[in-house]
């Protein structure tokens, strides 16, 4: 479980927003700050309610993952023999990124699972590459046994302080573009994301804002890990799969598959605006009706990620 991290003035702080703040002030020079757009979400064929995205797709290396990847660079100890990742893409994409800028090794291990685009980025950024297992978590483990044979750090895609307080980033600014925000949708994966979002904005308590987690019917883990009272494996059958099944997880609102494809293309036919499988499931979980928001409620949406292959400017 995570507890705690080491923050940018040297103290040990548990997850909360003035954790994230800092957070964010050390990584600020190294990521963008990714814009929102106000909408209707009337332009969607819903009743008529203030909707926002944030594009975190826009984002360096192409998610919001890049912000944990920072975070784990900058605030930790980093060895000589550098870092290594396990991921289904985007994670691995980020650290890769991330190591690049700052000069440190790395060495990223997905599963046969990940897609050829997200292979692709993470080759683009030259970190060693490993290809190996059907799943998240048997890339996982290669990671480890290369961690303990190499002596490199590990950084984890969710189960670490830094990377929880790097993805919280997005809820603070989310927070700063748009304060009349009530409820935040966002995908969940190994859960990091969501933590993160909730850590900032002060989810659960008098004024803060109501932070929903939505995955995949074919992907539940963080369903299943509830139901079971612990981490638990969980069904991969997926479109989202690469991202949104870690298979390793420890509520959400669960969204169809198909309503991830239709949430996907619906976001390029109305704003021109590409988002991955996994970076449309908060979204899909809106338009298909599985939330609906209160009359005049202000709803906000993660666009988490757009590492893709729907858009060929070659074709």
């Amino acid at each position: 479980m995570v507890t705690g991290a080491t923050t940018p003035t040297g103290e040990t702080s548990t997850l909360t927003p003035a954790a994230v703040a800092a957070v964010e002030q050390r990584i600020r020079p190294y990521v963008r700050r990714t814009p929102v757009i106000e909408i209707d979400r009337a332009d969607f064929g819903l009743p008529a309610g203030p909707l926002t995205l944030k594009l975190e797709q826009l984002q360096h290396s192409g998610s919001f993952k890049v912000r944990g990847a920072f975070a784990n660079l900058l605030l930790r100890d980093i060895p000589a023999a550098g870092v290594t990742a396990a991921s289904g893409g985007n994670h691995g994409a980020a650290v890769a990124y991330a190591a690049g800028v700052l000069g440190v090794p790395a060495r990223i291990f997905v599963p046969e699972v990940s897609s050829a685009v997200k292979i692709s980025r993470i080759r683009s950024y030259d970190a060693d590459l490993v290809v190996e297992g059907a799943t998240y978590s048997d890339a996982f483990a290669v990671s480890q046994r290369w961690a303990a044979a190499s002596g490199a750090m590990p950084v984890h895609a969710f189960n670490q302080a830094e990377t929880v307080l790097g993805a919280g980033t997005v809820g603070l600014e989310l927070r700063q573009q748009a304060p009349h925000t009530g409820t935040v949708l966002a995908a969940i994966g190994g859960g990091g994301l969501l933590s993160g979002i909730a850590t900032a904005c002060d989810a659960g308590r008098d004024g803060g804002v109501r932070v929903v987690g939505v995955e995949p019917e074919g992907a539940p883990t963080m369903t299943e890990a509830l139901a079971a009272g612990r981490p638990a494996d969980a069904a991969t059958g997926s479109v989202a799969v690469d991202s949104l099944a870690p298979r390793d997880n420890p509520e959400g609102q669960l969204a169809h598959p198909d309503a991830i494809g239709q949430a996907q293309q619906a976001l390029w036919e109305k704003l021109r605006v590409v988002g991955e499988p996994g970076g449309c499931a908060a979204l899909a979980a809106l338009l298909s009706g599985r939330y609906v928001p209160e009359p005049g409620e202000s709803v906000a949406v993660v666009i988490s990620g757009a590492n893709t292959g729907a858009v060929d400017l070659g074709r």
